[in-house]
């Protein structure tokens, strides 16, 4: 008889990715089934395992691809084929997220489950508009309450109105933006006064999210001038006054720009992450890839002699892990570099290296070909042999920089970069629509690959701010006719956070 699986009901978090739990993600990452609903934010459905499957089951207003009980079901079908599966809810799946039932099911049919806390929209998102559900001397008590209950049917109302009005000090109701007029009319009609503070946010603890701040016999007008959509919190009471001064993160220099991060997979994310922390809401869409170069013959030649060179240079971190992936191929190690100083063209670079146990000799303190060149000739360069380790397509300004030292330099591409042609219509279609604020470039290819993409039709790039990592990068822009509107002076990932930021102001003035 084949052995039952585990069904595993998890809280995914009220928005933010980061707000799932270390359980909730140990769950994500080990299914061999993840079942997920309308709120669960692609990041989480990113950590899952390969071939994992993915099932859509999510609710909106009015839209309902499967019905419960067939949720029920399918879980239950999956688990009896000896499947892991995580049921992603978002919040937590016992708030409102009808858990109660899937378990119910799950223990009905014998089926072995877990229940995931997550953290609830309820607490969270007043916590993100800089709302505490409670506060001494405002609040020492609140209720949850469902804001979906449905005053069009004829039918006796499962919320005791009066008890709740006069009941908790700070009322939150969950799906409730679509009957706010009602949610108001019965706290008015069961004693509330008009005068209580009321707070609508909108997707609570996410980029996009948008709080607006009134009381009872304000709140509807103020409401319909927004025209707030779901998911949205109401938060009703007296801790709603403390908004205005405690509202971390709508302060935050970035929030709601909507930045498009073009370049490598793996420089997309580091970015990603960084500007995340900011308030942004970065779109990854890695328009280039990384590809090795093989036959590996000039790469291993240059390994087989590497003892002749003096200086060994290092131009990225992807030349560091393609080097070391295939010295270890060739039974070797970092000792293979016993006697040759190392260089790196900057601290991504260098960290690169410590990973694989090398100190740089010399990383410049602006991170360009020429510092590396002027570098090289105080540190004896001059008339030395030294192994240049690039990009299929380096830039010719460090070589010939060498060259005039009277260096003996010997190139060796270690990998190339290749347009990824997917992601390069998926970024023409966001910037066509008019929805990127920030176009941000990390090197002259990412440039060169979406100009070719977009031809003649530059117009959504100049509706953009356009920021670059160099001045290398910022050439290749003024190539295609435009100008880079912020270039970093630190020419790394959080150099060009950080110029962002330098620059929220005019971002904020000229993006609206």
């Amino acid at each position: 008889m084949r052995k039952k699986g585990v069904v595993y009901l998890t809280g995914a978090g009220p928005g933010d990715p980061k707000l799932i739990t270390v359980k909730g993600l140990e769950c994500v990452r080990k299914a061999d089934v993840v079942i997920y609903d309308w709120l669960v934010p692609k990041q989480l459905l990113d950590e899952s395992k390969p071939g994992a499957e993915l099932i859509y089951v999510g609710k909106t207003p009015g839209k309902h691809p499967l019905k419960q009980e067939e949720i029920n079901a399918l879980l239950i079908e999956k688990a009896e084929k000896g499947k892991v599966v995580t049921r992603l809810k978002g919040g937590d799946p016992f708030v409102f997220g009808r858990g109660g039932e899937e378990a119910e099911a799950l223990a009905a049919s014998d089926v072995p489950f877990e229940v995931v806390p997550g953290v609830t929209s309820a607490v969270a998102v007043p916590a993100y508009a800089g709302i505490p559900v409670t506060h001494r001397g405002l609040s020492s008590s609140f209720a949850v309450i469902t804001g979906h209950e449905d005053p069009a049917k004829n039918r006796e109302s499962n919320i005791k109105w009066d008890r709740i009005a006069a009941g908790a000090d700070t009322l939150i109701f969950l799906m409730g933006v679509s009957n706010l007029p009602h949610i108001v009319g019965k706290l008015l009609e069961n004693g509330c006064p008009p005068n209580m503070p009321v707070a609508i946010i909108s997707s609570g603890t996410s980029p996009r999210q948008h709080t607006i701040v009134g009381d009872l016999s304000t709140i509807l007008e103020r409401a319909a001038e927004e025209d707030l959509g779901a998911p949205a919190v109401i938060v009703v009471g007296r801790v709603v006054q403390l908004h205005g001064a405690l509202r971390w993160f709508e302060q935050r220099p970035l929030f709601g720009k909507k930045v498009l991060i073009t370049g490598t997979r793996e420089r997309a994310r580091k970015l990603s992450r960084l500007l995340t922390e900011q308030g942004a809401e970065p779109i990854e869409l890695p328009n280039l890839q990384i590809e090795p170069i093989s036959p590996h013959k000039g790469l291993d030649k240059a390994i087989s002699c590497i003892s002749d060179y003096d200086w060994a240079v290092f131009t990225s971190a992807n030349g560091v892990e393609a080097f070391f992936s295939r010295l270890f191929a060739l039974g070797l190690d970092a000792r293979a570099l016993n006697g040759v100083k190392v260089c790196a063209i900057g601290p991504a670079t260098g960290e690169a290296l410590v990973k694989y146990g090398v100190q740089a000799d010399y990383i410049p303190e602006k991170y360009t070909s020429q510092n590396i060149i002027s570098g090289l000739r105080e540190r004896g360069g001059s008339g030395a042999p030294i192994l240049v380790l690039r990009c299929e397509r380096g830039v010719k300004e460090l070589v010939e920089g060498l060259l005039s030292l009277d260096a003996r330099v010997d190139e060796v591409p270690l990998y190339r970069i290749v347009p990824n042609r997917e992601q390069n219509l998926l970024a023409k279609e966001a910037l066509s629509r008019g929805e990127i604020d920030v176009v941000v470039f990390t090197a002259p290819s990412a440039v060169k690959t979406l100009a070719a993409l977009l031809g003649d039709s530059l117009g959504p790039l100049r509706r953009a701010i356009i920021a670059c990592i160099g001045p290398t990068t910022a050439a290749a822009v003024s190539e295609m006719g435009l100008e880079a509107d912020i270039v970093a002076q630190e020419h790394t990932i959080p150099g060009l956070v950080h110029a962002l930021v330098e620059n929220k102001e005019r971002i904020k003035r000229e993006v609206v």
